[in-house]
């Protein structure tokens, strides 16, 4: 008889944590999961990739929906120990932390407005240094319920030992584990710009393919993304590289040892940690959006680019770029106006994001 954790919401609860809970699916996936109850939490799932193939005959018996939820810290699907999909048979929901909306218990409005184009001129406050306080503490709960700033820092320092550590050696067998976290924090150095290995390889005497799987494997465990460059024509003179983003502003502050105070004070890094800090953000108000949006950034050769393109459907596209500062000018549109020729008649909206007090239309389709 497997040893049951816990309960949540009326469903039993098993974390794979557990050693003896995880040492008794493996040894016999069968006999657990028939001992299982009939809606059950299963956690930490990648830990025990072969239990996916009893899962699957669990649920061609009885097909009602809900009987099991799936949750890890590891996108379990690229796992190459993974003995059976589920696909047909699963919904895959990913959770990201937690948007701002979510944290003030707002509706989320900003992507309908940008997709539709509704924009009006109106004032709003600025956040001035509370935004740099938001970018610090980040989205994880956990995190965001410790009461002090040190102690969010301490357990996202945590965290990233434990996943780099733990998560990725059941992902895969690399030879030089200790030197995730230290590249975790070199990638974070080079948050919102464009992927450079070869410059991430320069710390480390591992060659330039073993960082690029190490990429990879850090994509698995959610701790790093890539957006890709949105082009349309292979014609087109368009940059190609995506750009690299770590999964979280707070995970990111916490690594590279930085508070709020000591992020005002160095506007390049700033800089680059609100730009992340709004791609997520949008990223995870999409996740609840009825439409498909697919993110991107646009650079072009001659240098003009914004931070993020959000396309729906494969049609309209909109455009949106950052700004660390509480001014804007009309030379900061070029990029945007770039974005709108290169998309033609699917360009709805390009917006630029910054700390002023005014939210103004700056020529046809764009405002900030």
């Amino acid at each position: 008889m497997v040893r049951e954790v816990g309960e949540v919401d009326g469903r039993a609860y098993f974390s794979f944590d557990d050693d003896v809970v995880r040492e008794a699916a493996a040894s016999d996936p069968v006999g657990f999961v028939m001992d299982l109850p009939a809606r059950v939490t299963l956690d930490e799932i990648q830990r025990v990739p072969q239990l996916f193939t009893t899962l699957k005959a669990a649920v061609d018996r009885d097909r009602t929906p809900g009987r099991f939820l799936l949750t890890g810290s590891a996108n379990v699907l690229l796992m190459p120990r993974l003995a059976d999909s589920l696909a047909g048979r699963m919904a895959v929901l990913r959770l990201h932390p937690f948007a701002q909306v979510e944290i003030e218990r707002s509706a989320p409005s900003f992507l309908d407005r940008l997709l539709m184009g509704g924009w009006s001129i109106r004032r709003t406050q600025r956040l001035g240094a509370n935004l740099a306080e938001r970018i610090v503490a980040g989205g994880y709960p956990p995190a965001l319920g410790r009461p002090t700033q040190r102690r969010r820092a301490a357990w996202y320092r945590d965290y990233v030992m434990a996943i780099t550590q733990r998560d990725v050696r059941d992902l895969a067998r690399i030879g030089a584990l200790e030197a995730l976290p230290r590249l975790v924090a070199s990638i974070a150095t080079q948050t919102a710009r464009l992927v450079n290995v070869s410059e991430l390889a320069a710390p480390f005497e591992i060659s330039r393919p073993t960082i690029r799987d190490y990429l990879t494997l850090l994509q698995h465990v959610f701790l790093v993304m890539e957006l890709p460059a949105w082009h349309r024509n292979r014609l087109q003179r368009l940059v190609k590289a995506p750009k690299l983003h770590m999964g979280d502003t707070g995970l990111a502050a916490a690594v590279l040892g930085l508070g709020a105070d000591d992020l005002l004070a160095d506007r390049h890094a700033y800089g680059q940690l609100l730009e992340t800090f709004v791609v997520q953000e949008l990223r995870r108000q999409a996740a609840g959006h009825e439409d498909d949006l697919r993110f991107h950034h646009f650079r072009d050769r001659d240098g003009y680019e914004v931070d993020v393109v959000i396309e729906r459907a494969g049609r309209s596209v909109a455009g949106v770029e950052v700004k660390a500062a509480a001014t804007v000018t009309d030379a900061d549109f070029r990029g945007l106006r770039r974005l709108a020729r290169a998309a033609g008649d699917d360009f709805v909206a390009g917006v630029i994001l910054y700390d002023g007090e005014v939210s103004a239309p700056f020529g046809e389709r764009t405002l900030r």
